[in-house]
């Protein structure tokens, strides 16, 4: 009986302690969010995408362009023709390694084959210099 005693204080133990953690992490996650609007995330400053080119974010799949001085777009970072992360915006054009796509940085569109669908355009806002994915 006492085996029995002691395992059923050990478990009961075990799972109390188990479920004070993940109720601790959740909150932790929760208050350390710097992010004050729900769905948005910050992504770079303003300064740090050239003009004339753009600059790649492989955790959220966006690719941020500025075409023209003051002018940001932003579009998926996946490939349309087989799902490659692009790696590179140069000379006009957000490049894919797999296969050679390009898409100009203007409107995603294709520049260069084999895809044939453009780039899917993100929702972004910029604010002072901040750019913050939408």
């Amino acid at each position: 009986m006492t085996y029995g005693t002691a395992y059923g204080t050990t478990r009961r133990t075990v799972l109390m302690t188990t479920g004070a953690v993940a109720l601790a992490a959740g909150c932790g996650s929760e208050s350390t969010k710097s992010d004050t609007s729900p769905g948005s995330q910050d992504l770079t400053k303003t300064g740090a995408v050239p003009e004339g080119g753009g600059k790649i974010f492989k955790d959220q799949k966006v690719v941020v362009t500025q075409p023209t001085k003051g002018e940001f777009k932003a579009f998926s970072a996946i490939c349309t023709h087989m799902g490659c992360t692009v790696n590179q915006v140069a000379d006009g054009t957000i490049d894919c390694p797999c296969h050679g796509s390009k898409y100009h940085i203007a409107d995603g569109s294709v520049a260069h084959g084999p895809a044939t669908k453009p780039l899917p355009p993100k929702t972004i806002k910029v604010e002072g210099n901040s750019i913050r994915l939408a």
